[in-house]
């Protein structure tokens, strides 16, 4: 976008394509508002008509981030496929989504823990909204005819959470999420298999 061009995306839009930039450029911790503000060309004015503060757009970032990846991942898995390869689509599409971009990943990782009370409440709408989506995926004729059958919230939060933390420690010791891919499947296939 040149200097002269307008850009139509709605205020919030920008503002959280602006943070998701400062973040890709030198992290949240070095970001600041007046960042925020520049890459979205608006004020602080407008960025405070949407965000109390920083940490809140940061929140609000990845809770669209979660969404889009609940998304990606429930368009990614063929309900006609084998039990299996449908397991496989689901983990390649989330490891594919965290690889594309590695440091709103490292910003789950390292920031959201630091953010308190309001970041407990986005991890814990995340991990709602993708055991709704597991079980959502799980409960398919197909797989029901594999013996198969939806897992129970408390399997879904081992399965998702081990996937997580999995995905998390590789990254934060200078992996990339594609290195656990294997790894994840064969779990994730065990976990899921018919009992």
């Amino acid at each position: 976008m040149t200097s002269v061009d307008v850009d139509t995306r709605p205020h919030r839009q920008r503002l959280l394509d602006g943070l998701a930039g400062s973040i890709t450029e030198t992290g949240f911790r070095d970001t600041t508002v007046a960042d925020i503000v520049r890459r979205a060309r608006t004020s602080r004015r407008t960025f405070y008509e949407h965000f109390a503060s920083r940490e809140e757009c940061l929140i609000a970032l990845l809770a669209d981030a979660n969404r889009s990846m609940i998304r990606q991942i429930s368009e990614a898995v063929d309900p006609r496929a084998p039990w299996k390869v449908q397991v496989r689509q689901a983990i390649e599409t989330w490891i594919g989504c965290a690889e594309s971009e590695p440091e709103i990943t490292l910003s789950w990782i390292r920031d959201v823990p630091a953010l308190g009370a309001p970041a407990r409440e986005l991890q814990r709408d995340a991990m709602e909204g993708f055991i709704a989506m597991t079980q959502r995926l799980t409960d398919t004729p197909s797989l029901r005819a594999a013996g198969i059958s939806p897992p129970s919230r408390q399997l879904a939060i081992m399965l998702l959470g081990g996937l997580r933390e999995l995905i998390a420690t590789t990254v934060e010791d200078g992996g990339r999420a594609g290195d656990v891919t294997e790894v994840a499947v064969r779990a994730s296939i065990a976990l899921l298999g018919p009992a």
